[in-house]
């Protein structure tokens, strides 16, 4: 929302605006926020200029142009051409000089038409004063009916601030809860709370402004037919209709709205859209005007029935939907969407002489609906879904259908519509002590108020926000006593005791409640999985991967780019039922269906070696899974129904995954560079378990996508659990994913690694005795793993072996065909003595003996 300086000062009652800076700095003590700070588009010199002579020379392209001489008040006139043909000599005109910058584009004496043009006559376009580009500001005409500032226009006269172009627009991001901040009206009335001027505001559809006429019998005919059927709250509960008759929709709108409406950021049309954008913009209450002679004989407010159309004012053909509140014609004919667009069968043309007036409270959600469904966000919907004040329609509309009468000429005609079904507002009660209680650590019930807050400044707060304060007298026992407190009408979101404890702190001063960090109570901390979660990140990182976040949003596409079987279970997956993108409606089954989109992004933005680790959930679809119950809004829902709505959850375990690409170490005076490879993440899925204390084993995978079939792992606990797969992805799957060639990635289920985590893991004594090596060579046959044959060694070589590394793999004719030769060196010590030779050589051969028995291994002599 942008609210001009100028403006702001009207209405609080400045003779002198304040500056951008300023009026962002108040705000923001009361909770409004600055967007950005706008001044004139227009900067350097500009001035008031007087036409002292005019050559007309026709150019061989067919158009004239005009070479002039300017007085701007300096000793010698300026040179200038012009294409302009709607001035003549003596004419005062706007002139910017070399300098002076309109927008992007700098000014300077440059050579055209065969003249040296020292400078440029302004239109109102160029100036961003309107849309005239036909011809140039005439400033006699420009400010005709205003003399005084005709007489007062000389030559070299600074004209920034003559055509208000060295005003400063504030802009505020208004929170959803501070709907009332989307006018002028509420901005004034915020800025005057913070810089001590609430007696000075003036509401400008304050019933000492606008008197609001009563509703008549015989006003425009008005039914509202809606009753709360979609979610239990009327779509329009308050409806007022005003006509005006023999408007001249062709008159002017005067400069300073146009200015006005420029300036917050909208597009003058004609006078009379002009007039109601102006209320709108003034008050937060959006208007409608209807053609009269477009309609039959009354309006009705309705829900949309099936197959109903309307052609919106942006000239689209929309098919309704049962839940849009309509405004209608007679019942029959759609003619807008309530709170959101007007449609085009009744829209004010130049032709239009009566005009039908609407200012209407719409519910808020229905609003926001029909404008998300549409895709329709208007400044009228960015209202209403915020919350408008009920209460001023009536004024508002007085002041928009006077003011009307007062530009386009008319009359405004006595009846009166206003079809007013609001529901009363209740009360709150409110204990003061609540503040003190919320805001003031250490505050008890029973004590006395903190030192420069009372009870009677609690009430003033509450009351200089347009709260009705009623103090409870028959009070009884210790404490404050409690008030009964009305919320203004234009404070939908002040409901319970809380809402107003915020309001006073928020106007005593935020700066006001002190800092106290909460004690923390003594045996809490990080959960299992969190701290889990911190060891995982921490490992991967000491690797060498980076820390990613993707979203866990993916595109059934990707099951047949990563590979995926027509019969895998990794294609069950949960589809959203509104997904941000109609291109990724899915939850992903596995971290790497995001994971590895990711490594791509990082590719086509240039980086050659990437190595990337996310930890995340998975969303996996039960089985014959019912539908979650929809509960009741505002109220807790029955257990049973949280149950079953519990059942309808997919399970959601947490995963982590790595993925490389490029090189693991690049070149440079310590040798070439190394690719990421196989063995790489692998080898981080083993220290995987090595930080948990769980030994994981690797053994060849079968097949599965997306990996290599012949360069990939499975990893498992001892108990056999499969916690994951690791190695180099499918030269396919890289192809159809736009990754580089060897692209090596790991998936680990937490869950699974965590649940084979057994109790604390307990350091033993380092021995300060001698290890002892010893290799072994074990012929085998090809299927059977490595890890299977370490594991059996460390089955038989007893409690003194400390290490098993394979360091070698033979394949050749030399030990036959189908067989392979693993080398092995094995690393015994003793806790508390040095071992002999004998002891070691025992210890080899009975690892060596389990190993025949379990996989028929020979020793390779």
């Amino acid at each position: 929302m942008r609210a001009p300086t100028s403006w702001l000062a009207e209405l609080v009652g400045m003779d002198v605006p304040p500056s951008g800076e300023q009026v962002a700095a108040d705000l923001v003590r009361v909770g409004l926020e600055e967007e950005a700070l706008h001044a004139g588009e227009v900067s350097g010199p500009l001035v008031v200029g007087r036409v002292l002579d005019k050559t007309d020379e026709p150019q061989k392209n067919g158009k004239t142009i005009h070479f002039c001489h300017v007085d701007v008040g300096r000793a010698e006139p300026q040179e200038i051409v012009c294409g302009a043909h709607n001035f003549e000599p003596g004419d005062l005109v706007v002139v910017i000089l070399p300098g002076g910058r309109l927008g992007d584009f700098e000014i300077g004496a440059r050579k055209t038409y065969g003249h040296m043009s020292a400078g440029m006559i302004c239109s109102e376009r160029e100036l961003g004063l309107g849309d005239d580009h036909d011809g140039i500001i005439v400033l006699t005409e420009y400010f005709f009916g205003d003399p005084v500032t005709v007489a007062s226009l000389t030559p070299g006269q600074d004209a920034l601030p003559l055509l208000g172009l060295d005003e400063e627009v504030v802009e505020v991001n208004v929170t959803p809860d501070r709907g009332y901040c989307f006018s002028m009206r509420g901005i004034a009335r915020e800025y005057a709370l913070s810089t001590g001027r609430a007696g000075a505001f003036r509401d400008p559809v304050g019933p000492d402004v606008v008197q609001e006429p009563m509703a008549t019998d015989a006003g425009y005919p008005v039914r509202l037919i809606d009753e709360g059927r979609i979610h239990g709250v009327a779509g329009c509960d308050r409806y007022v209709a005003r006509v005006a008759r023999g408007v001249d929709a062709t008159a002017p709108t005067p400069r300073w709205m146009k200015r006005r409406l420029t300036q917050m950021g909208m597009r003058p049309v004609n006078v009379v859209v002009d007039v109601t954008n102006y209320v709108m913009l003034l008050t937060g209450q959006p208007l409608h005007a209807f053609d009269v002679a477009a309609l039959s004989s009354s309006l009705e407010v309705r829900r949309a029935r099936a197959g109903e159309t309307l052609t919106t004012l942006d000239g689209v053909d929309r098919v309704l939907d049962p839940e849009d509140l309509l405004i209608t014609d007679g019942g029959v004919t759609p003619l807008a969407i309530a709170g959101v667009m007007g449609g085009a069968e009744c829209e004010v043309s130049d032709e239009t002489r009566d005009i039908l007036i609407e200012s209407a409270h719409f519910d808020p959600v229905s609003v926001a609906r029909s404008s998300r469904r549409h895709k329709l966000s208007t400044e009228a919907s960015r209202r209403f879904e915020r919350g408008v004040d009920p209460q001023i329609a009536g004024a508002v509309a007085e002041l928009a259908v006077r003011l009307v009468v007062e530009l386009a000429g008319g009359q405004v005609e006595v009846e009166v519509t206003d079809v007013d079904r609001r529901t009363p507002r209740t009360a709150i009660t409110f204990d003061p002590g609540l503040v003190w209680q919320l805001t003031e650590p250490g505050y008890r019930s029973t004590g006395p108020a903190p030192a420069g807050l009372s009870h009677d400044d609690v009430v003033a707060a509450l009351v200089s926000l347009g709260c009705a304060v009623e103090e409870i007298t028959d009070h009884q026992g210790e404490g404050f006593a409690p008030v009964r407190v009305m919320p203004p009408s234009w404070r939908p979101d002040l409901s319970t005791g809380p809402d107003l404890v915020e309001e006073v702190a928020r106007l005593r001063g935020y700066d006001c409640i002190p800092s106290v960090l909460p004690t923390a109570p003594g045996g809490r901390g990080l959960t299992r999985e969190q701290r889990g979660m911190r060891l995982v990140g921490s490992t991967l990182a000491g690797l060498g991967f980076t820390e990613v976040w993707s979203y866990p949003f993916i595109s059934p596409a990707v099951f047949d780019a990563c590979g995926f079987s027509e019969h895998d279970e990794r294609r069950r997956v949960v589809r959203l039922a509104n997904p941000l993108s109609e291109e990724a409606p899915c939850l992903r089954t596995s971290v790497l269906d995001s994971l590895l989109a990711t490594v791509r992004l990082n590719v086509r933005r240039g980086a050659k070696d990437v190595a990337l680790y996310e930890t995340g959930l998975v969303f996996l679809p039960k089985e014959n899974a019912a539908s979650a119950p929809v509960p009741q809004v505002g109220v807790r829902p029955e257990d049973t129904v949280l149950r079953l709505m519990a059942e309808a959850i997919p399970s959601q375990p947490r995963r982590v995954a790595w993925a490389a690409c490029g090189d693991a170490s690049s070149e440079g005076p310590w040798g070439q560079a190394r690719p990421w490879s196989a063995s790489d993440v692998i080898a981080a899925a083993v220290s995987m378990g090595q930080v948990f204390g769980v030994p994981l084993q690797v053994a060849a995978a079968p097949e599965r996508a997306p990996w290599h079939p012949g360069r990939a792992a499975c990893v498992r606990t001892e108990d056999g659990v499969v916690v994951g797969y690791a190695g180099e992805v499918h030269p396919k799957v890289c192809l159809a994913l736009d990754l580089p060639a060897r692209t090596c990635a790991a998936e680990l289920d937490l869950e699974l690694l965590w649940a084979a985590v057994g109790g604390p893991v307990q350091a033993g004594a380092l021995s300060t005795y001698p290890v002892a090596h010893t290799d072994v060579a074990l012929v085998v046959p090809e299927s059977v793993p490595a890890a299977e044959v370490a594991q059996a060694l460390r089955d038989g070589a007893g409690d003194d072996l400390e290490d098993v590394v394979l360091f070698d793999v033979f394949r050749g004719d030399q030990i036959g065909s189908g067989l392979k030769s693993l080398a092995y060196r094995l690393s015994f010590r003793a806790a508390n003595r040095t071992l002999t030779t004998a002891e070691v050589s025992t210890a080899r051969d009975a690892a060596i003996a389990v190993a025949a028995q379990r996989m028929d291994a020979v020793q390779r002599v």
